[in-house]
């Protein structure tokens, strides 16, 4: 006798094997979350401190980046329209 017919005589459908039940699946994703949550390694002061003054001059050269950029497309828009103070 085969697996499906085993199982089907037993009054229940049989279940792919790579399918879960709803609560299962959420078990599941728990167990994940805490496991991976295991691997995390917390830095150091001294790490942290680097890490955050990496960012802090990331943003601050976006920043300077992206005034550049406005200052430059604002005066060419002067430039192209005018003032936009309207010649009676």
């Amino acid at each position: 006798m085969t697996e499906t017919a085993a199982s089907s005589s037993k009054g229940r459908p049989s279940r792919e094997p790579g399918k879960r039940g709803f609560f299962a699946s959420i078990a599941l994703f728990l167990r994940q979350v805490i496991a991976e949550l295991k691997k995390v390694v917390t830095p150091t002061r001294a790490e942290l401190l680097r890490y955050t003054l990496v960012v802090l001059a990331f943003v601050v050269v976006m920043m300077l980046i992206v005034t550049a950029l406005d200052f430059v497309f604002g005066t060419g828009a002067l430039w192209i329209f005018g003032s936009g103070g309207g010649e009676s």
